[in-house]
């Protein structure tokens, strides 16, 4: 049982610090290590993930604070955002596990070789 606390708090320390350096991809390790780690069902997965990656946003936000935060300039993504999470939400459920494993996959690939190349 202690093990089990040590490994998932290394989890969420992982996904913060990943989260809080590049402004976001904590949810990039946390859905792998929730696979291997959690006991949820794969259908949870995702959900779990998402309530833990707001509160670090919002850390992440409150420390970026200090070097000032163009919120002009975020404004309008903020808006499409929360319009294609709140889209994604209430589709999620419909899309297979084995998609959003394949498509998690495919942005990770493609945002790696963005940064590459």
């Amino acid at each position: 049982m202690r093990l089990k606390v040590i490994c998932t708090a290394a989890v969420g320390a992982a996904a913060g610090a990943v989260n809080g350096l590049l402004g976001a991809g904590g949810g990039m390790i946390l859905v792998p290590l929730l696979q291997r780690l959690g006991s949820l069902d794969e259908e949870e997965i995702f959900p779990a993930s998402i309530s833990v990656i707001l509160p670090l946003c919002i850390v992440s936000i409150a420390a970026q604070s200090e070097n000032g935060l163009p919120w002009g300039t975020a404004l309008p993504y903020l808006i499409g955002s929360i319009l294609g999470g709140t889209i994604a939400g209430l589709c999620g459920k419909k899309i297979p596990v084995l998609w959003l494993h394949r498509i998690l996959g495919a942005l990770i690939l493609w945002a790696g070789w963005r940064y590459l190349c």
